[in-house]
Parts: structure tokens; sequence; C-alpha cells
């Protein structure tokens, strides 16, 4: 998910775009987002999506005479009591019809999706749910899923009860590493090519691939089974998606699944990578984070190194820090890739030094420290005419020296390996 910093960055980009457009198209495409950013900067749902009787987020919200918008079940409650007015204004109803209120049902569920926030479910509903959280319920929605006989409408149904099924009950996303065939026909690739063609079905194919990722059992057989080559083909199509909650939704089933060592081989080969950085160049704050996991994921194998860096992840990762977007992340696969020979040329063309050593002279993490600490130490050791550069802002802030004396224990070792080859190199200079 998305921070606040980089929603505020994003924010501001689409509110520069909204004073420049002439477009009213576009205009009105980046009001809408500019309404969703300014939502998901909430920590907590808005007060208006809550129902002013119960104070609980609306699942099903309705219009009443009175205009005001309640929980369904909440006012129908009041109203079965026998009460004719409306419970905030006190006025007397006209008539007792309630409409539901779609336009903020959408703002509800858009929130929620951006914070990763499930929507309450009424008590008797989570019954109903978990009463068909077992492996017969599974076999009979995935018959449905992957039949050619079943209608589009029968489709949409069953991947829509298997993703709340799915994200609801860990339970449940073990039976598919439990369950005979489960993930085959899940991938199969009649659903694969069906979900090509349908937007919906390939949303909630992709984000019920993203649940049980998440139960270890599953991770090898989504990778590694029977329709692996389709499969992750679909994840790495979806990667692409039009839909930025689906690109989202397929960077985090592919970060999920290359937490295996196993699978990273795999993955690489499928031309993930390729579009995972296209997805940090897109820098979409809401499918950022989980394509730099993914991308971090995939750096622990050494061959993967390299096709990350030929393809052009160096300079992506620079931008974003230079940005101040998702620092943290960027600075961890750069120090990891700074070990590699052209990644670490590619790093010093970028004139990323000032930006390193501005970041040590902020608040930030340990980690952060470290592998900013890292990457210099690696810049400064690969190329004799970087040490000049590194010297003069270090002569100029201290800010090397400060790392040394109160960093953590690998930050000090690496902060004084840089002031020492500085030294030496000063030396050298000075008997010239």
């Amino acid at each position: 998910m998305a921070t606040a910093a980089e929603l505020k960055k994003e924010l501001q980009r689409v509110v520069d775009a909204l004073m420049e457009e002439d477009d009213d198209d576009d205009d009105f495409d980046n009001l809408e987002k500019a309404i969703e950013i300014c939502l998901a900067l909430q920590k907590n749902p808005p007060p208006e999506f809550n129902c002013p009787i119960s104070g609980v987020l609306m699942k099903h919200p309705v219009v009443l005479a009175s205009g005001q918008t309640y929980e369904e079940q909440i006012i129908q409650q009041w109203l079965k009591e026998g009460h004719q007015t409306c419970p905030l204004t006190n006025q007397l109803l006209p008539h007792t019809a309630l409409i539901p209120n779609l336009s903020i049902k959408k703002m509800i569920n858009n929130w929620c999706t951006l914070h990763r926030f499930e929507i309450p479910i009424h008590d008797d509903e989570t019954e109903d749910y978990s009463a068909n959280a077992n492996a017969e319920h599974l076999i009979e929605l995935l018959e449905k899923l992957s039949s050619s006989s079943s209608s589009t409408s029968d489709r949409a149904d069953a991947a829509k009860e298997l993703r709340l099924l799915t994200k609801r009950f860990s339970s449940f996303r073990a039976l598919f590493g439990e369950t005979k065939d489960a993930i085959p026909r899940l991938l199969s690739p009649i659903l694969i090519q069906n979900a090509y063609s349908d937007s919906d079905l390939r949303n909630d194919l992709v984000a019920i691939v993203l649940n049980i990722s998440t139960h270890e059992s599953s991770k090898k057989r989504i990778v590694a089974g029977e329709n692996c080559p389709l499969a992750i083909s679909f994840l790495v199509e979806s990667l692409r998606d039009e839909n930025v909650k689906t690109r989202s939704n397929a960077a985090a089933a592919i970060s999920s699944l290359s937490t295996l060592d196993s699978n990273k081989h795999s993955i690489s080969k499928s031309g993930a990578i390729t579009a995972l950085i296209e997805l940090i160049e897109e820098g979409h704050p809401f499918a950022l984070r989980d394509a730099s996991l993914a991308i971090l994921n995939l750096c622990t194998v050494l061959e993967n190194r390299e096709i990350v860096v030929r393809e052009g992840a160096v300079m992506a990762i620079v931008e974003k820090i230079i940005d101040c977007v998702l620092v943290d992340e960027m600075l961890e696969i750069l120090a990891m890739l700074s070990s590699h020979e052209r990644a670490i040329e590619e790093i010093g063309e970028c004139g990323v030094i000032f930006c390193l050593f501005g970041v040590l002279g902020e608040s930030v993490s340990e980690k952060s420290t470290e592998n900013c600490v890292s990457i210099i130490y690696n810049l400064c050791f690969s190329d004799r005419r970087k040490v000049m550069e590194i010297s003069e802002v270090e002569n100029a802030y201290e800010i090397l020296s400060r790392v040394a004396k109160s960093g953590t224990s690998r930050a000090k070792r690496k902060a004084n390996g840089i002031l020492e080859r500085m030294n030496r190199f000063a030396f050298a200079r000075l008997k010239q």
C-alpha cells in the first residue's frame, strides 16, 4: 500500500495536470483520481462512509426519503420498529422506500480497495460463507469456472465467491494446496482464455491467485504445476492491464510467489522482470511497492540481477530515489545491484552521489543508512574518479564521519572503509 508521502506526491502531480489540461475528458479523469487519492490519505474511513446510526462502515448504503444515507439493514430495523421520521433530521417521512446509494457505495469500495481495507460483513453473512468454505464447495465453484457449458454470469458469480472465500478464510486458501487438481483447474487454459476477454473475470482471477499464493503449500504448485507457463504468462500480462487494481494484484502475486527460491528462475524466464520494471517506471503509488518487492525478491538470485540491470532498472530506481518515492525499498534494490559491474557504472553515470549523501543527512532507518553507505562504498572502490566527488561532498558535510561514529556495525565498517580510501587518495595526490 502506498505511503502518505507517495500519495501526496501523486496528488500534486494530478492537481498540476488538472491546472494544465485543456481536454474536458482528461480533466474529469484527473478529478476522479484526485478524489480517490484524497480519500486514500485518510487512515480511517471518512465519517460520511459510516452509518449515522451504527457508526459502522456501510456495506449496503441506501437513501431514505429525507435524503440521508444509512446502512440498509440498520434503517430497515428502525422502520420496522414503527418510526416514521428520519433518525438524523427528525423529519416526517412521506414514504419508507429505500433507494440504493450507488455513488457512495462506489466511493466506499474504491477507498477500501486503495487501503486493502475489508468491508465488514454481517454475522449472518459470515456464517453463510463460512459454511461454504469446504472442499466440496471449492470443487463446485471450480467446475462452474472451468466448464465450457457455464454461462458468463455463472462463471462471474463463481469467481467473485472464490475471491471472497480465499480472501476471508485461510482454511479455504489451504484447500487449494490440499485438493487434487484444484490449482490446475483454477489456471486451466480455457479459464485463462476467457479471462483475457473479460476484464472483470481477469481482475477476480488475479486476486484469487494472489490470495492463495499467500499459503505456502500453494506457492510451488502455482509456478511449477501443470499449467505453470500459462499461469505465469497470465500474471505477467496482467501487470500491463488497464486496471491499476489488476496490475497491483498481479505484482503482489508475483512478489508473494517469488519469496520461494525454487520459483525465482521460472518467474524471471517469463518476462516478469521487464513488466515489473515498467511498473516502477510508471510509478503509480498503488502498484509501485508490490512491483519493487517482487524485484527485490527476484534479485536474490545473481542471474536475475543481470536481467534487472539489462532491462534498465538502475535509472528507474535512481529516479524514484531522487523524487523521494519509496526510498527505503529503492535503496535496498540499488544496494543489491551495486555489486554488479554494469550496475555500478550506471549508478555512477546518474550523478546520484549528492542525493545519497542527502538521504544520509536525513532521519532515515538504519537499513536505509546501511544501504546508502554500501552504494557509496561500491562507487568509491569501483572508480577512482568517484573518490574525488565523494571526498568533496564529505569534506563539506562530514556525513560519513558521523555514520562512522554512530551508525550500525555494518554502516560503520563501510563508512570507515570509504574514509580510509579517501585519505589514501588525498595522500597520493599530495605526493604527486
